[in-house]
């Protein structure tokens, strides 16, 4: 099991998932309130203990001229899931694997490609695994933003909503 995250680490993840590669240790440490050598041990504390996991750039893989972006669900026997997850991460074009943990429909994969033999190449492969693939989804666009239970304490961006849970988009009139 993990451990507690006090509002100094909270801080310090949700700024780096903000923007990592362009935020300094020093505003990170004048954001939260701290020094900029806390901010610099605590993160190596919590890439120690396995919060934070790496630092991976986002690809857009329409421009990378991957257009062609599916997501397969498959039905895997869940005492094999470690073995089938491991041969799907195999094979050319994956490039997300996700095991569920309940439910029939528990692989959820990732793959890009440049054209529908690209697609059906992948397709093969995970058959000849010997799984059933039991649905397939074109990715459109991905929207990715920081999780909202890592607020930066006392500033505004504590609530998690944006103008509070009662109130409404638009602003008070007097």
């Amino acid at each position: 099991m993990g451990r507690d995250l006090d509002d100094v680490d909270r801080s310090i993840l949700y700024l780096l998932q903000r923007d990592a590669r362009n935020t300094t240790a020093q505003e990170i440490a004048d954001t939260a309130g701290v020094s900029a050598s806390t901010v610099r041990n605590r993160i190596d504390q919590l890439e120690d203990d396995g919060i934070i996991k790496g630092y991976h750039p986002e690809i857009d893989y329409e421009q990378a001229n991957l257009p062609l972006q599916i997501t397969f669900v498959i039905s895997a026997p869940p005492k094999e899931l470690k073995e089938y997850s491991e041969q799907i991460r195999g094979i050319q074009g994956v490039i997300d694997v996700r095991e569920m943990l309940t439910g029939r429909r528990n692989v959820h994969v990732d793959v890009v490609g440049t054209s529908t033999s690209d697609i059906t190449r992948i397709t093969d492969a995970i058959h000849d695994i010997g799984i059933e693939i039991e649905s397939s989804e074109m990715m459109r666009r991905r929207h990715v933003q920081p999780f909202n239970h890592f607020f930066l304490q006392g500033t505004d961006e504590t609530s998690a909503h944006a103008n509070g849970p009662d109130e409404d988009d638009e602003s008070p009139t007097e």
